[in-house]
């Protein structure tokens, strides 16, 4: 395989799928957050309130997943064709729970009836969580391998896909999200609705830090397997002690009303979470629970040399496009919320 300043292109492309789905999950992390939250806020204004702290940039977040769908498509299609077939229903539930935001969002404020409103605050809330849920599901699934067998077939159920461990990663991911939404929420917001959310902020945290430790317990009792990597590449263990130190540092930050830099903590901790997993599956980027054999490598599961380079050349040129996009917008809609005629 060609290289590109001595990084086989493979493993530059296995980085961009990284990157994306990092930036996905930070970025449209505090939009579901904020979506979990919305139904603890009582009062319609409140609830109008969140809604525009999210409004102007929750769906060019979302964009972030559209680009690592196309990212693994183009540049591991095997890896691709063999997720979408296993997670088939769970795919299907997450795009019909995608659309399900985007419509509450926007036609939640169309009408000023009670029972309407109350309608698409529901689905708002429950279309924020089955996605994070699902998420994080997914994401355990792929941690402790799925039935792949060595045409990269699935030879497994939905129901193998709902199991203890994926469903408490599912859990943790729903918990990390909501305290993200919380940070950024109390960011946006000032009066009572900010006192309101820097209460919530509080219990967020504790949710996030029992599901938290609870995953870490269990994925050292049940696959140790996890560590045999970091044993290997010592240098690894940093990561771990990074994600601890970031995540003391927002209840403490918290405390001294610092909400922009814990919500900057909270960022870093879902980054490093997800280089973690990405580094310590490296090159696997799916594998196999059947046999280690049929799992999929960037090597045996990538494009075409050619393929792969002129894909890179594409993103050279789009990903600063799409950042200085993203500079733009949220310098654009930097500072509180204020409710106007244009407003949800």
């Amino acid at each position: 395989m060609d290289t590109l300043l001595g990084i086989e292109l493979t493993v530059w492309w296995y980085l961009v799928i990284g990157a994306t789905f990092t930036a996905y999950s930070v970025l449209d992390g505090f939009d579901l957050g904020a979506g979990m939250l919305h139904l603890f806020l009582k009062k319609d204004q409140s609830r109008r309130m969140a809604l525009n702290a999210v409004g102007p940039v929750w769906d060019g977040n979302e964009v972030w997943l559209v680009i690592t769908g196309g990212a693994l498509f183009a540049g591991f299609p095997d890896v691709y064709a063999s997720a979408f077939s296993a997670f088939y229903i769970p795919f299907m539930l997450l795009l019909f729970s995608l659309i399900g935001r985007a419509i509450s969002i926007e036609f939640r404020s169309k009408e000023p009836m009670k029972w309407w409103r109350r309608f698409w605050d529901t689905s708002y809330f429950l279309s924020s969580f089955v996605i994070s849920l699902l998420l994080g599901v997914a994401l355990g699934n792929v941690l402790q391998g799925i039935a792949i067998d060595v045409n990269g077939d699935y030879t497994g159920s939905f129901l193998d896909f709902l199991n203890p461990y994926a469903l408490l990663t599912g859990l943790t991911v729903v918990a990390l999200y909501t305290m993200h939404g919380a940070l950024y929420l109390t960011m946006k917001t000032e009066g009572r609705l900010f006192a309101k959310l820097s209460l919530l902020v509080r219990g967020t945290m504790i949710f996030f830090l029992v599901t938290f430790g609870l995953l870490s317990v269990s994925t050292l009792i049940f696959f140790p397997e996890f560590t045999d990597h970091m044993r290997e590449t010592p240098w690894l263990f940093a990561l771990p002690v990074l994600i601890v130190l970031a995540l003391a540092n927002i209840p403490r930050l918290v405390r001294k009303r610092n909400f922009g830099w814990a919500f900057v903590m909270s960022a870093s901790v879902t980054a490093l979470l997800l280089m973690l997993v990405f580094l310590q599956q490296f090159p696997v980027l799916l594998p196999s629970s059947i046999d280690p054999a049929y799992d999929l490598t960037v090597h045996n599961a990538a494009s075409s040399a050619k393929t792969l380079k002129l894909l890179l050349i594409i993103t050279a040129i789009g990903g600063p496009l799409t950042l200085i996009y993203f500079f733009i917008v949220y310098k654009t809609f930097y500072g509180k919320v204020k409710l106007d005629d244009m407003s949800y």
